[in-house]
């Protein structure tokens, strides 16, 4: 079994296959819930896309301000496996507050404390994948991991549709499915997870100095900035399962939006990671910015279902062809006693720029319109494409 996972990726680390394993597992279980969740929160707990656009904002600015510290940590301690185990543990045990919900507040707390689990989790895995890669290949074990997480984020979807229809719409039944892959995520980091040796002494102090931040220098930053910019252009996906809704789409097969988004991310992540290990990276995120551009202006058009999937199909492989890629540069440009603290800062960065985008998308969606609001994306995309095409030096390698 190992040995044909190995085969599969193209001889990349077995540690790589296995937080790869640990994120898809996780992410059917939480796709389980989130693509019902809006709807759920909408039509049965009576919030307004406001509110859905609020929580999801907060939901991801905290697993962004809580990667942070974790990042600065798994340094400082120089121990990454821990904090992945806690992170993944936390968003395991809160995964049945969800069908225990019986009010908004109830679903705010739960969201919240899954995504410190994630923001535990997040930037030691991607410092510990960045570890054990060899940077002539970061791009294709970026891509994986973004490809196998992103299985799980259309399995996951596909079981709530089905559960849907065998349970007569039972959002809480869905919800109590969805914790089983959750620990079996948790089971794989135990069992298959390991943590490279180390040499040289720990760093004492905590990363987060003045004079530890200076390491990371000026392409760092505009790596940062420039993903900033790109995550205002990029609201949470919730939006695409409202607009399907607002079309006329029932319930049970909103999660179907989702399954058609993220086989487009999954088949493209990993093609897209190993192009730019030969390839170069900036090209390939221009490409993904037009892609977010395109699907933006077909979401804000769509009158039918099917327009609907072409849109999410567009934003699936924009995902593709800019998220691992992100994360490999930011592995590129940190030194190696700083990673965990360098993921930690990119994510704060990205995290308060989708709270700020998931505001506004809900504010727009409120007050003028879902059109509105995927305009002001497409947009927001075209300062991206044009910040990314006028800065020197270039944000990617």
């Amino acid at each position: 079994m190992g040995a044909r996972l190995r085969s599969s990726a193209r001889g990349l680390p077995r540690g790589v296959v296995a937080l790869g394993f640990v994120s898809m597992l996780m992410d059917a279980s939480s796709e389980m819930i989130h693509s019902l969740l809006p709807v759920f929160l909408v039509s049965v707990l009576g919030a307004s896309a406001l509110s859905v656009g609020v929580i999801e904002g907060l939901a991801e600015a905290t697993a962004s301000v809580t990667k942070v510290f974790s990042g600065a940590i798994s340094d400082w301690t120089r121990k990454r496996k821990p904090l992945v185990l806690i992170g993944y543990g936390v968003a395991a045990l809160t995964k049945p507050l969800f069908p225990l919900a019986n009010g908004i507040g109830a679903v705010v707390t739960a969201r919240l404390i899954d995504r410190i689990g994630k923001g535990v989790r997040g930037a030691p895995r991607d410092a510990l994948i960045a570890d054990i890669t060899p940077p002539e290949s970061r791009g294709a074990a970026f891509g994986l991991r973004q490809s196998m997480d992103t299985v799980g984020a259309f399995l996951g979807p596909a079981a709530a549709v089905g559960l849907m229809a065998l349970s007569g719409d039972n959002f809480r039944f869905v919800f109590w499915i969805a914790v089983i892959p959750a620990f079996a995520a948790v089971a794989v980091i135990l069992l298959a997870v390991r943590e490279p040796e180390r040499v040289g002494p720990t760093v004492r102090r905590s990363p987060l100095r003045r004079e530890q931040i200076v390491k990371l220098d000026r392409r760092y930053w505009l790596v940062v900035g420039f993903a900033g910019v790109l995550t205002l252009a990029r609201f949470s996906e919730a939006f695409l399962l409202l607009r399907a809704q607002g079309i006329g789409l029932g319930a049970r097969y909103i999660p179907i939006v989702l399954i058609v988004m993220n086989v487009a991310y999954a088949a493209s992540a990993y093609p897209f990671g190993r192009a730019s290990d030969r390839l170069g990276r900036r090209g390939l995120l221009a490409i993904g910015i037009v892609l977010l551009i395109a699907a933006d202006l077909v979401l804000a058009a769509a009158g039918g279902v099917f327009v609907v999937m072409v849109g999410a199909v567009l934003w699936g492989v924009h995902m593709g062809a800019t998220q691992g890629i992100l994360s490999a540069i930011v592995a590129d440009r940190a030194p190696g006693d700083l990673r965990g603290t360098a993921f930690g800062l990119f994510n704060l960065v990205t995290g308060g720029a989708l709270l700020a985008a998931s505001v506004l998308a809900g504010a727009l969606w409120t007050a003028v319109g879902p059109a509105s609001t995927f305009l002001t994306g497409a947009a927001l995309s075209a300062m991206a494409l044009v910040a990314l095409t006028v800065s020197r030096p270039p944000p990617s390698a």
